[in-house]
């Protein structure tokens, strides 16, 4: 290059600075040179110290997971690398902009950079079902990091690790035991043990008492629910303070399981407050035997017993209406229009089943009731009193044709087909074809089944009254509907052959609603030929009676058996056994109150006996007989008539009015020979 001096100048030609620049240049490459040098150092301990963490954390994770288990790698976004100098300038000029702003750290301070790892290898994630969360310091000086921090970091992971599994064994030795009373079920049944099962924190356990409370059975009972358990009593010693919650297993057998039914935990506390709690579990394994145990957790002790209860379906009611196929029974069928209740409001239902042995019963009583057909079952809803229905809701419920028309039908049908079909026939004298002859008894049977009346009964507050206004239409497959615009707490139909009375028709609802918790039981004595003064008093279900001896004779209870007529009870009424003549019972006498001290709870679902050990009253007695006589008095007292006495059984209300006995059976002992 070439520089002209300026005007009025010499015009000289000046040297050259091509050298000068050049020796420059070379000077600026050979610093960059060291820098990429000194980048080049930093990235390489970076990664050797990155490498030296990972490896630490590794060991650390292999030490409390499965050895068999690879370690899962770290997060990729937690790697640090720097491998573009123009990046480094660009991080390096945003850090002072930082700095000049105010919002970093101090010029005093070590700058640090927190991040999250998450560690799935290290932490125990069944036990406690959180991961945790481990925050990695790395500092700018020293190349970022440095072997020493990184040990520091892997001794505080080391320390938690330590930490945590102390706590695990600490957890460990809180563990939940089992409590449990030894035996078999009553039923026979041997493969349920016949206990309660208690899983509470050690320690805690030996502060429990579980005991037997079969006495208070008939009071753990109300409505339409069914024993199927023992009474079992769970309470604490002394008054300390217990740690809550507590599993509470207890074994049941329910012989009658179906879609109507369900089985629930019943509790009534020491304030006799009464719970349901649904359990958790049915079936299971507990004292090394599997059967159907009830499993609940609670927060209260006291008396415990699995029922068995109508299954109940709660459901919402929307503004825009619903249509509801009930899960106990699919025919029973709900549908609220659109606009039957201004705001969502919550409904509950129940299906009570009406058998069709329960009707025949209850139409043998009375002539008048001859004309009624089939009934539907009983229908339980629970709507909001202070929400009225401002749309009619339409309900369908089963109600069977009379089955002796459809048979009658056929027969007519066979009938008339005999009828028309002679030895010789023309084109135009052949009977009606099989299509015909079916269409010809349908319509005999529609014309048959329009004359049969349907009536709707409705029962609030427990009053039943004729639906008057209500009509019921007749559909297929033996169902039926009507519209409803009032709440009912129960509705029934009636399929009727002739009109009756609206007198008649609320005492067979009455009937039928009072006759479906009722049974026809059967009281048996026995005693064993090897020993006739035990005996055994059993009260028996009248329909089951043959399999119920034949499973008593299995038990070796063999012998001389009395049985009574048919006694109408219902779950939980008490048989008080009483005895006269010159035979009384080892427990009744010198009895002094007159209170019988023998009783008998009867359960539909349950083995209902009791053992009696005989003496004779007068060893004088009977001298012209070869045997003592006596007579074995029963008398019947309802679910209602009974009350609590403490907290250990449940007695009459009155126990001077017992009223006439229901059955007596005789009994004999035979005298000993004196020598």
């Amino acid at each position: 290059m070439f520089n002209k001096s300026p005007a009025g100048g010499s015009g000289q030609q000046r040297p050259s600075t091509t050298d000068s620049f050049s020796d420059h240049f070379q000077s600026v490459v050979e610093d960059v040179e060291k820098i990429m040098q000194k980048l080049s150092t930093i990235i390489t301990k970076l990664d050797v110290n990155w490498m030296e963490g990972s490896a630490g954390r590794t060991s650390a994770c292999q030490e409390t997971s499965d050895p068999q288990t690879p370690a899962e790698p770290e997060d990729g976004n937690s790697h640090l690398s720097v491998s573009d100098p123009h990046e480094t300038e660009s991080l390096e000029h945003q850090r002072e902009v930082e700095e000049e702003r105010g919002s970093g750290p101090s010029p005093d301070t070590e700058q640090t950079t927190d991040f999250t790892v998450r560690s799935s290898g290290c932490d125990d994630v069944g036990e406690t079902g959180e991961e945790t969360e481990v925050k990695v310091q790395l500092s700018d000086n020293e190349d970022c990091a440095s072997p020493a921090s990184h040990g520091d970091l892997l001794a505080e992971t080391e320390k938690d690790e330590e930490a945590r599994n102390v706590n695990v064994k600490e957890e460990k030795k809180s563990d939940w035991i089992t409590v449990g009373l030894t035996g078999k079920m009553e039923d026979g049944d041997s493969h349920v043990p016949d206990a309660c099962f208690i899983r509470a924190p050690e320690g805690a356990a030996g502060g429990l008492r579980c005991e037997m409370a079969d006495a208070c059975s008939c009071l753990m009972v109300t409505s339409s629910e069914e024993l199927v358990s023992r009474v079992i009593r769970v309470t604490v010693h002394g008054r300390a303070k217990f740690p809550f919650p507590v599993t509470v297993v207890v074994p049941f057998c329910a012989r009658y399981r179906g879609n109507y039914r369900d089985v629930a935990v019943k509790i009534i506390d020491g304030e006799r407050r009464v719970s349901y709690v649904t359990p958790v579990a049915t079936e299971g394994i507990y004292g090394g035997q599997r059967g159907s145990f009830a499993e609940v957790r609670v927060y209260s002790l006291g008396l415990f017993a699995v029922v068995s209860c109508l299954k109940k379906e709660n459901y919402t009611i929307p503004r825009r209406g619903l249509s509801l196929k009930l899960s106990m029974d699919h025919r029973v069928c709900l549908n609220y229009p659109p606009g039957a209740f201004t705001v969502p409001v919550m409904a509950q239902t129940m299906i009570q089943p009406v058998e069709a042995i329960l009707l025949a019963s209850v139409k043998s009583r009375r002539d008048v009731f001859h004309s009624v057909v089939s009934t539907s079952p009983l229908l339980d809803l629970t709507h909001p009193t202070l929400r009225p229905m401002r749309r009619p809701l339409t309900v369908t419920l089963p109600c069977p044709p009379n089955p002796e028309k459809k048979r009658g039908t056929r027969g007519q049908g066979k009938r008339t087909e005999q009828h028309h079909t002679g030895p010789v026939a023309t084109s135009w004298d052949q009977p009606a074809s099989p299509r015909v002859r079916i269409l010809g008894a349908s319509l005999t049977s529609v014309k048959e089944m329009s004359t049969e009346l349907l009536i709707a009964l409705g029962s609030l507050d427990k009053q039943w009254s004729v639906l008057e206004k209500v009509t019921v239409r007749s559909q297929q497959s033996g169902l039926v509907s009507f519209e409803l615009t009032e709440n009912f707490d129960r509705l029934l139909v009636v399929r009727l052959l002739s009109p009756l009375q609206p007198c008649h028709l609320v005492s067979l609802a009455e009937e039928l609603e009072e006759s479906v918790g009722c049974h026809g039981v059967t009281v048996v004595l026995q005693r064993r030929q090897d020993d006739p003064h035990t005996a055994l008093v059993a009260a028996l279900p009248s329909r089951d009676l043959s399999w119920e001896l034949s499973k008593l004779r299995a038990r070796g209870n063999g012998g001389l058996l009395e049985t009574s007529s048919d006694i109408s009870m219902c779950e939980g009424d008490q048989l008080l056994l009483r005895f006269s003549g010159n035979i009384t019972s080892t427990r009744s006498r010198g009895n002094q109150n007159d209170v019988p001290l023998e009783r008998l709870t009867f359960h539909t679902q349950r083995m209902n006996r009791l053992q009696v050990h005989l003496t004779e009253v007068d060893p004088f007695g009977n001298y012209s007989s070869p045997h003592y006589k006596g007579m074995a008095l029963f008398y019947k007292v309802t679910r209602g008539e009974l009350q609590w006495r403490g907290d250990t059984e449940a007695v009459p209300k009155d126990a001077k009015h017992r009223g006439d006995p229901v059955c007596a059976l005789p009994l004999t002992l035979p005298k000993v020979k004196e020598c």
